[in-house]
């Protein structure tokens, strides 16, 4: 396996403007939680996943609208003046990205939070059931687990 890491050519402004727009288009658990707490949050999150995983947890507030539903019933529970966020499993996944792009072609303005529900629920964040709300002990390779925040 060869793999180019020869940087000696790199463009410097093509990398700023592809890392400025994962940026732009991305939100971390830890970035979501916080404007999430802030009660005005100015967006609306959307699960994108189907029904099981739902049922097994989410990010409270969050609209179940599962990608398979999403070109019919997206215009019956999202407002097109509303910013919108998706998420789905986690890093593993590409669900999130294919909820965004599907919105985006809706006309939705969307961003799509990286790491998904696992890195939700691994960074010790609320968790809803229908069952109720619980956190999860932090888990270290995620995040600092003596910090609300990773400082990064």
């Amino acid at each position: 396996m060869t793999t180019d890491l020869d940087l000696t050519s790199h463009d410097t402004r093509t990398a700023a403007e592809h890392f400025a727009a994962r940026l732009r288009w991305a939100i971390d658990a830890s970035d979501l939680h916080a404007a999430l707490e802030t009660g005005e949050p100015g967006f609306v999150l959307v699960d994108s996943r189907g029904d099981a995983g739902w049922a097994q947890g989410r990010i409270p507030g969050a609209i179940h609208l599962p990608l398979a539903e999403m070109r019919e019933r997206a215009a019956d529970v999202l407002d097109p003046d509303v910013p919108v966020v998706t998420y789905c499993w986690g890093p593993g996944c590409d669900g999130a990205t294919r909820a965004a792009l599907e919105l985006s072609l809706l006309g939705y303005r969307v961003r799509e939070m990286i790491g998904g529900f696992e890195y939700w629920a691994r960074e010790g964040l609320p968790v809803a059931t229908d069952a109720g709300t619980a956190r999860r002990a932090t888990d270290p390779l995620t995040a600092p687990v003596s910090s609300p925040v990773c400082d990064c």
